[in-house]
């Protein structure tokens, strides 16, 4: 064999690491299988029959609603959200459960965080606009049940 031959003609290496050079794998060996997937542990129901409570750590959005009406139609219908969230806070006071003062993972107070979630909702609802930047206001005639 001449030293010619020992190199590919297609990329100019040696035929050893050449992969025009690497024989195809004999059809003998058995094909791999792949790993078969880990089954999940089944998760368990939770029953959610009214006898059980259901214990909260923060206060959900739906409760900050209506006090975030009676926030803003004791203000006249508009105030500053840093406002908005105070009297907010005096309102829901004895409300607010213990989780509510820990911080989200962005830093906020949960209970922060629901109440603009719960004025998004209201904003989609009709009840509020956001016409104003940095300005909770209620539309004209709002009413929430």
């Amino acid at each position: 064999m001449d030293a010619s031959s020992d190199y590919c003609e297609l990329c100019d290496l040696p035929r050893s690491q050449c992969v025009h050079g690497i024989p195809p794998p004999s059809p003998t060996e058995p094909a791999r299988t792949p790993p078969r997937p880990r089954k999940r542990p089944a998760a368990r129901a939770r029953s959610t029959t009214e006898d059980t409570p259901v214990t909260r750590r923060w206060t959900p959005p739906e409760v900050f609603k209506p006090l975030i009406v009676t926030v803003l139609e004791d203000a006249g219908g508009e105030l500053e959200a840093a406002e908005a969230l105070e009297a907010l806070e005096v309102l829901a006071g004895d409300r607010l459960l213990p989780g509510d003062g820990e911080e989200t993972p962005q830093g906020e107070l949960r209970w922060h965080y629901a109440a603009r979630r719960a004025r998004a909702a209201l904003v989609d609802d009709g009840v509020m606009t956001k016409n104003k930047p940095g300005v909770w206001e209620l539309v004209a005639t709002a009413t929430v049940e």
